[in-house]
């Protein structure tokens, strides 16, 4: 797990969006949180592959925005644009394996042809009878 310092986060308060009477007019309890990958302290292979990934999320200058208006109240807000920041750093540091490409086994290539053969034969019977 690799830890984001809080220097390089940076927070905006907004007024959230939705139901939740007048309180919503009045109190910013949404925040944006701005994390820009290329000057962030991560490693430069996690900095690639959170680049690379295409999430809506991610802009096109790399810097990541997460909008968190799940809560009433900004802390939990906080906590929750934290923990989803988290939860994407720590998919682009799990580095997939590489894929060995198989080969079918001769008995499905064997299987396969019978099963063409056949279904040519049931449709080389559906034309017409001559007595």
């Amino acid at each position: 797990m690799i830890d984001i310092p809080a220097a390089e986060i940076e927070w905006t308060a907004i007024r959230a969006q939705g139901a939740g009477g007048q309180n919503v007019n009045k109190v910013s309890t949404a925040l944006h949180l701005r994390f820009d990958i290329a000057a962030s302290s991560l490693p430069d292979d996690v900095k690639l592959r959170l680049i690379a990934h295409r999430d809506q999320r991610i802009t096109a200058e790399g810097v990541i925005v997460i909008k968190a208006q799940r809560y009433r109240s900004q802390d939990q807000n906080r906590a929750d644009a934290l923990a989803r920041l988290q939860d994407l750093v720590a998919k682009a540091t799990a580095v997939q394996p590489v894929r060995k490409p198989t080969r079918p086994t001769r008995n499905s290539q064997r299987r396969r042809v019978d099963d063409k053969v056949k279904r040519g034969q049931i449709k080389a019977a559906r034309g017409r009878i001559d007595e």
